[in-house]
C-alpha cells in the first residue's frame, strides 16, 4: 500500500473512531426540566407551594413520573436523542384537590411554574347571621433553654418582585447560574438596648420558592440587629423573618411569637425544637388558648405545616366558614 493510501487509511479510521466517541457521548447526555407548583391567585402573597403533585413528563418517547416536594419543586431529566435537539416536554399535573392541568416545557431552558388552581368548592357566602370574630392571635410554644428569658418577639415579611424566564446577559443580580434575571430585597430588625435575637428564621412562604436564595448569614449569629436579604430569579415571591427577643438570664421560659395575616389565613415559623405549640386568641372578645397538636386541629381554622431544609417549620392556618378577623392586616 503506498503512503499516500496509508495516510487516507488513517484518517478515515481516526474520523470513524471520533464519530463512535461522539455518538457514545450523546447517548450518555441528559436534559433537564426543572420547576415549581404554587396555587394560582392573583395575589402573590398567597401563591403557595403545593406538595405531593403527581407529575408526569414526556418527550414523545419516554414518560417519566415524580412528585412535588415541600416547596413544590419538581425535576426531570431525560436522554438527549440524536435526532432531536430540542424536543418539546409535556407536563402533567395531578392533586386531588387541584384540577388537572397540562403544559410543555423546554429542557434546559425556562423554568416551568405550573398554577393549580383548587377542585374544592368555594367556601359558601353566608347571607345572614353574624360572623364569629377571632383577633389578637399569639403564637405560643415551649423551647428547652435554660439561658434566656424572652421580652418579646419580632416578625417582618417582605416581598421581593420580579419576572421569570428573562435573560441576565450579564447584567447582575442574576440566578445562581447566571442565566436568568433576578430581584434581591431585605429586611433589617432591632431588638432593642439590652436584648438579643434568638432562634431567628426567614422562610419563603409564597411564590416559586424552588427559585429564590435567602442569605442567612447575619442570623446564624444574631446580636441586637439583624438583617435577611433574598434574592428571587423566577417570579414575584413573599418571604417571612421571625426571632424571639431576649434579655440574657438564667430561666426556662414559655416563647411568643405573633404570626402575619394575609386574607383569611395567617402564617408563622417556628424553630425545630419547638414544643406544645398553640395558639392563643380572642374568640369574640373572650380569651383562650388552642393547643395545635400534631393533628393541627383548631375549631375555627383549618392549619397545615411544611417542613424546611434547615427543620424549622412553616404553618398555614385559614379561616373556617362562619369566622373572620376581628382586624385584618390585608
Amino acid at each position: 500500500m503506498s503512503p499516500g493510501k496509508k495516510f487516507l487509511l488513517g484518517i478515515l479510521i481516526a474520523a470513524v473512531v471520533a464519530s463512535a466517541l461522539y455518538v457514545r457521548h450523546l447517548r450518555r447526555a441528559t436534559i433537564q426540566v426543572i420547576g415549581a407548583v404554587i396555587m394560582q391567585n392573583d395575589d402573590p402573597r398567597k401563591e403557595l407551594p403545593i406538595a405531593g403533585v403527581d407529575i408526569t413528563a414526556s418527550d414523545g418517547i419516554l414518560v417519566t413520573r415524580t412528585k412535588s416536594d415541600t416547596n413544590g419543586y419538581f425535576a426531570f431529566k431525560f436522554r438527549k436523542r440524536l435526532l432531536r435537539v430540542h424536543p418539546i416536554i409535556t407536563l402533567t399535573f395531578s392533586h386531588a384537590d387541584y384540577e388537572p392541568t397540562t403544559m410543555t416545557a423546554q429542557p434546559g431552558g425556562d423554568v416551568t411554574i405550573a398554577k393549580l388552581v383548587s377542585s374544592k368548592p368555594m367556601k359558601p357566602v353566608e347571607t345572614g347571621g353574624t360572623k364569629q370574630t377571632i383577633g389578637n392571635v399569639t403564637v405560643r410554644y415551649s423551647i428547652k433553654s435554660g439561658t434566656s428569658a424572652t421580652v418579646g418577639s419580632a416578625v417582618r415579611s417582605f416581598e421581593v418582585e420580579n419576572v421569570g424566564n428573562v435573560p441576565c446577559n450579564g447584567r447582575p443580580p442574576c440566578s445562581p447560574d447566571g442565566r436568568w434575571k433576578a430581584s434581591t430585597g431585605s429586611a433589617t430588625l432591632d431588638a432593642g438596648a439590652g436584648n438579643e435575637f434568638r432562634n431567628a428564621r426567614a422562610s419563603c412562604i409564597a411564590g416559586p420558592c424552588p427559585f429564590t436564595k435567602i442569605d442567612t448569614t447575619d442570623i446564624e449569629h444574631p446580636g441586637r440587629t439583624m438583617s435577611v436579604s433574598a434574592l428571587v430569579w423566577s417570579d414575584t415571591a413573599t418571604f417571612l423573618v421571625e426571632a424571639e427577643v431576649i434579655h440574657p438570664m438564667q430561666g426556662d421560659v414559655v416563647r411568643t411569637s405573633y404570626p402575619v395575616i394575609f386574607g383569611e389565613a395567617l402564617n408563622f415559623t417556628l424553630p425545630h425544637s419547638a414544643e406544645g405549640v398553640s395558639l392563643q386568641a380572642e374568640v369574640n372578645g373572650q380569651n383562650i388558648v388552642f393547643p395545635l397538636g400534631p393533628a393541627l386541629k383548631l375549631s375555627w381554622a383549618d392549619c397545615q405545616t411544611r417542613a424546611n431544609a434547615d427543620e424549622t417549620r412553616v404553618y398555614r392556618c385559614e379561616l373556617k366558614a362562619g369566622y373572620r378577623w376581628l382586624k385584618t392586616s390585608s
